[in-house]
């Protein structure tokens, strides 16, 4: 699959000067939820997705994701996997497990997202699980930001990836956008505002 064109055949490669959830400035934004507006291509990138984590034998028995971004993603990957799926939520910025959500003690987990910069939110998930006697088995993203080491694409991390390193990562397409810190921003320095348009801002 070609990635990068199917997020611009749906206006979801976007060029501006953009805020992410990691607090980090990048010229280049990848919008999923565009793409995943249309369900039919939900289902095919996450057929996909599942049939690389078959493929590398990892045998999970529910599948989490971070809210919002990463519901959508989430939970076609776990149509594709035959497995039953919930998330997690931010109250007071805090990540935790609600409306009726269980986590039997022992049960085997795969985080997904929808992109995956730093893997900050997907660890949130990760440990909230594992406070619960969940096992996390691996992590998944329709994409990556070029900063944690991804499996399949034999890309290796970056200083700032918060992923454990002992635990796969599988995605369909790596971006390596440069990203900037505020303080560091080339764009910020022209007189550029960074704006904000993901899920936590608009």
């Amino acid at each position: 699959m070609n990635i990068e064109e199917l997020y611009k055949s749906c206006n979801a490669f976007l060029q501006g000067h953009f805020l992410l959830s990691s607090k980090k400035h990048s010229e280049f934004y990848l919008q999923s939820a565009k793409v995943l507006e249309y369900p039919k291509n939900a289902e095919l990138l996450c057929e996909n997705l599942a049939q690389i984590i078959k493929k590398h034998g990892l045998v999970v028995d529910k599948i989490c994701s971070p809210a919002l971004g990463g519901i959508l993603a989430g939970y076609e990957l776990a149509r594709a996997l035959d497995k039953p799926f919930i998330f997690t939520e931010r109250v007071d910025s805090i990540m935790t497990l609600r409306r009726g959500f269980e986590v039997k003690k022992g049960e085997k987990f795969l985080i997904c997202e929808d992109i995956i910069t730093t893997g900050g939110s997907a660890l949130e998930s990760a440990k909230v699980i594992e406070s619960l006697g969940g096992v996390i088995l691996g992590f998944a993203a329709l994409a990556s930001r070029g900063f944690c080491a991804v499996t399949n694409l034999n890309t290796k991390a970056k200083d700032s990836a918060k992923l454990p390193k002992n635990l796969p990562c599988f995605a369909l397409a790596n971006f390596d956008f440069e990203l900037y810190d505020e303080d560091n921003c080339p764009l910020c320095k022209k007189g550029s505002k960074a704006i904000k348009p993901g899920s936590r801002g608009n």
